[in-house]
């Protein structure tokens, strides 16, 4: 198995930017400049290595290679975003690496394009990029190539290289558990489990009891073989459940008016370990929002959106107002989940506002919200 932290301090070590990696601060998916240059630089990537792995590291500041991470990530339908936009599009897999000297809420985002001898080119346009355009790498830019354009492997030997340098040992994974426990305090009881004799997972949670059912909060979990994070939650509680074969999450979201919120089961995700040295991660979709009466709804949205109108014309806002920037987050997300669709717009223009308070909570649930609106759009 390759050790993926190894990997990146691989990959960073060994040259700049050039023909089989790339490197970025942030991905901008949410807006159209930012999808279509994240499809421009996966099909540059695969056109230019049809025999071997290409990556993209997300959290690298790239005027000096500094490593300053990136929130967790969890959007499983990011192939569906590359299949969309391209024909003969690569498989590739988005993994969250903990990395020394980041903050436990921080990763770097590792995009790996695996092989594809076929020649990939835009199925519609992107942004300015037109329709049936086809990138390749030269160096560290991805440029449109001719249509006459044919795969060449020129970097094989230099990846394999690479990744045998990358591959774990026993002592990789003994120091990926220890760095794992002596991370996490002890109320988040931090612990490991091995499955099928060569998996092994750590996780971590605080344990909560509500009305006798038993939660988890701030839950961690990691890959240790790998050094992939394949679970994070600041905020959101979790049901965990253990058997011989799988490590099971429920993830649950707090949901309501004013403080009369309900734990509502989000996503259950399956992680099954297998006899053949391989794993799979199956999500299963759970959601179903609560249901209130339009007007509350109509006075909530209007309510928030003259907070955000005042917010963005320096506006003083009342004491009233001040607590319920607090709970936009929450209202927005209600708002959206009864057809307010530009709720999500809305909120994010509050953005800026939000982060700069003293108090980080409704940062952190303004994130939250984010990554659940998505989840939301996509099923």
């Amino acid at each position: 198995m390759i050790n993926k932290r190894l990997l990146i301090k691989n990959l960073l070590a060994h040259n700049d930017e050039n023909s089989f990696y790339d490197k970025k601060q942030k991905l901008s998916l949410g807006s159209k400049e930012g999808k279509a240059k994240f499809i421009k630089h996966i099909c540059a990537l695969s056109n230019s290595n049809p025999d071997n792995n290409s990556y993209i590291l997300i959290g690298i500041r790239d005027e000096n290679n500094e490593v300053i991470g990136v929130d967790f990530f969890d959007d499983s339908k990011i192939q569906n975003l590359v299949n969309a936009y391209l024909i003969n599009p690569p498989k590739i897999q988005y993994e969250n690496i903990p990395f020394p000297g980041l903050p436990r809420y921080k990763v770097i985002g590792l995009v790996t394009i695996l092989p594809n001898e076929e020649v990939s080119s835009l199925a519609k346009s992107a942004w300015k990029y037109p329709k049936g355009t086809i990138f390749y790498r030269r160096g560290s830019n991805s440029m449109p190539a001719q249509k006459s354009f044919q795969t060449r492997n020129t970097n094989k030997d230099v990846v394999k290289a690479i990744e045998k340098n990358a591959s774990n040992n026993i002592q990789h994974t003994l120091d990926g558990v220890f760095y794992f426990i002596n991370n996490h305090k002890e109320e988040y009881n931090p612990q490991y489990k091995v499955f099928k004799e060569q998996f092994v997972l750590c996780w971590a949670g605080k344990k909560i009891n509500v009305k006798g059912d038993e939660f988890y909060s701030r839950v961690d979990i990691e890959l240790i073989n790998e050094q992939v994070r394949l679970f994070y939650s600041a905020l959101d509680e979790v049901k965990i459940k253990i058997n011989e074969h799988s490590f099971i999450i429920v993830e649950y979201i707090l949901l309501g008016l004013e403080k009369n919120e309900t734990r509502y089961p989000l996503e259950k995700t399956i992680i099954h370990f297998k006899n053949n040295g391989k794993l799979e991660i199956i999500k299963e979709f759970l959601f179903e929002p609560p249901v209130y009466d339009d007007t509350i709804i109509r006075h909530m949205y209007d309510n928030s959106n003259n907070i955000v109108y005042k917010l963005e014309n320096n506006t003083p806002l009342s004491v009233t107002e001040h607590e319920d920037v607090h709970r936009l987050p929450n209202n927005y997300l209600i708002c959206y989940l009864h057809g307010f669709l530009d709720a999500k717009e809305q909120l994010e223009k509050a953005k800026t506002y939000i982060k700069k308070l003293d108090d980080k909570t409704a940062y952190i649930k303004y994130k939250e919200v984010i990554r659940v609106l998505r989840k939301v759009k996509y099923h």
